[in-house]
C-alpha cells in the first residue's frame, strides 16, 4: 500500500445536483434532491442525520453500488453515474474499500483469506497475493492472526480485517458505513485510530456514515442529512 502525504485538495468526489429517486409500487419516493457536493482528496468526512434522511443512499452512490437519477457524479476522475453495472463493478475493485458495521467475512477462511478475495479478480499470482494481505493485516496491526478464523477473533479484531480487506487493493476511497455501530467504546476507539491512521498516513479519502457523535469528532468535518438534502 502505498503511503504519502495528506491531502492536495483537488476534488476527489463532486455530486452536481444528485437526487435519486425509488419507486414503491410505481409511488416515487425522492431520497436524495439534488445534492451538491465536493469532498477533496485526503479528506476524511461523516454523514450524520435521522434515518431515513437518505445518508447510506448517498453513501452507495459514492461506491459505485447504485446509480443516480438526476444530476452528475464524478468520482475519482470517473463519470461513475454514466457508467452500466460492469463497468462500475471493475471501477470499483480499483477505487473502492468498503468497511460495513457487519463485518461480512467468511467464517470458513482464515483472516489472511479473507483480506485476499478482493485480489482474487486482479488475477494475481497467489504468492503476490499472500504478500499484498500479509501487509494489509500489518497495517492493521493483526499480523500476528492471519492464521485465525472470525469466530477465533473479538469483534473488533474482525472488524480490523474487514478494514484490511477494504485496503490490500490500494483504494483511493474508503466508504464506511456504521464501522463502529456493532462495537463496545473501546474497540470502537481503536478502529477510529485505525480510520485516522489511513487517512493522515496514507492519504485515504474516507466518507463514513455514523450516528455515533464520538465517532463523527474524528472526522474532518462533519456533514448532516435530513430528508435528502444537505443541512
Amino acid at each position: 500500500m502505498s503511503e504519502s502525504k495528506n491531502g492536495n485538495g483537488a476534488a476527489m468526489i463532486r455530486l452536481e445536483k444528485v437526487g435519486k429517486t425509488f419507486y414503491r409500487s410505481k409511488e416515487p419516493l425522492e431520497v436524495l434532491k439534488g445534492i451538491d457536493l465536493d469532498i477533496p482528496e485526503g479528506a476524511f468526512e461523516a454523514l450524520m442525520g435521522p434515518s431515513g434522511s437518505g445518508k447510506s443512499t448517498l453513501l452507495n452512490l459514492i461506491a459505485g453500488l447504485d446509480q443516480p437519477s438526476a444530476g452528475r457524479l464524478t468520482v475519482a476522475g470517473a463519470d461513475v453515474g454514466g457508467m452500466n453495472e460492469s463497468e462500475r463493478a471493475k471501477w470499483r475493485a480499483s477505487n473502492i474499500g468498503f468497511v460495513f458495521q457487519t463485518y461480512n467475512l467468511m467464517p470458513v477462511l482464515t483472516a489472511l483469506e479473507n483480506v485476499e478475495l478482493p485480489l482474487l479478480l486482479a488475477k494475481l499470482p497467489s504468492a503476490e497475493r499472500k504478500k499484498r494481505a500479509e501487509i494489509a493485516l500489518r497495517v492493521v496491526g493483526l499480523d500476528q492472526r492471519g492464521d485465525h478464523l472470525p469466530r477465533q477473533l473479538s469483534g473488533g479484531q474482525e472488524q480490523r480485517v474487514a478494514i484490511a480487506r477494504a485496503i490490500v487493493a490500494d483504494p483511493k476511497i474508503i466508504v464506511a458505513d456504521e464501522p463502529t455501530g456493532d462495537l463496545d467504546r473501546e474497540s470502537a476507539n481503536d478502529i477510529l485510530n485505525l480510520l485516522e491512521k489511513l487517512n493522515k498516513e496514507f492519504n485515504k479519502t474516507i466518507v463514513m456514515v455514523t450516528h455515533d457523535p464520538a465517532a463523527a469528532e474524528r472526522a474532518n468535518i462533519v456533514r448532516r442529512l435530513d430528508k435528502g438534502n444537505l443541512v
